[in-house]
């Protein structure tokens, strides 16, 4: 079953218009997206190593978990649901905290990709083990936790950057990491 998503205009009003991922891509549709943070107790977040057959940013670190808003899916549900799907970690509505909506654009030049979103970005506390969750071969390649310390540094030095999606947005969210820990 091909799985469909809502297309927007650019205030963020329905459309009533549905395509599939790639053609929402290629046609730079506005469409809505969930991004997740993981934390734990001990002041570290979760990156994830994206799976290496990904169609965007192949064995690049992004963050926790993210995805699409499919069509007539709330945020929070793509919440849920991603976070199932890409880490094996079943959670309820209630037990992430939204922290704000952004719009993200960005080209991506390997596949001729424009991605315009509107995006929910939520706080989820995991303080279970690594070894515990579960991850698909197909969507992540490893996590790994990491303080937001190292983070900052990871994402200034030349070097390590590199390893990371280019997408740079997607990690201006120390401040709302810092206020949870």
């Amino acid at each position: 079953m091909e799985i469909l998503i809502d297309i927007f205009d650019e205030d963020g009003k329905p459309t009533g218009k549905k395509k599939n991922k790639a053609d929402i891509h290629l046609g730079g549709h506005w469409h809505k997206a969930a991004w997740i943070w993981i934390y734990n107790s001990k002041g570290e977040v979760l990156l994830q190593k994206r799976a290496k057959n990904k169609d965007a940013y192949p064995e690049l670190w992004d963050i926790s978990a993210a995805g699409h808003v499919d069509a007539g899916e709330e945020p929070i549900g793509a919440a849920v649901r991603e976070l199932e799907e890409e880490l094996g970690v079943k959670a309820e509505p209630a037990d992430f905290k939204f922290i704000e909506s952004r719009i993200s654009c960005f080209f991506n030049p390997a596949n001729g990709w424009q991605n315009n979103e509107f995006v929910s970005v939520y706080l989820y506390k995991y303080d279970g083990k690594i070894n515990d969750l579960n991850l698909p071969k197909d969507e992540v390649e490893c996590v790994r936790f990491v303080s937001l310390e190292k983070l900052k540094k990871e994402l200034t030095d030349p070097e390590t950057k590199a390893t990371f999606t280019p997408h740079g947005e997607h990690f201006n969210v120390f401040d709302y990491l810092k206020s949870a820990l």
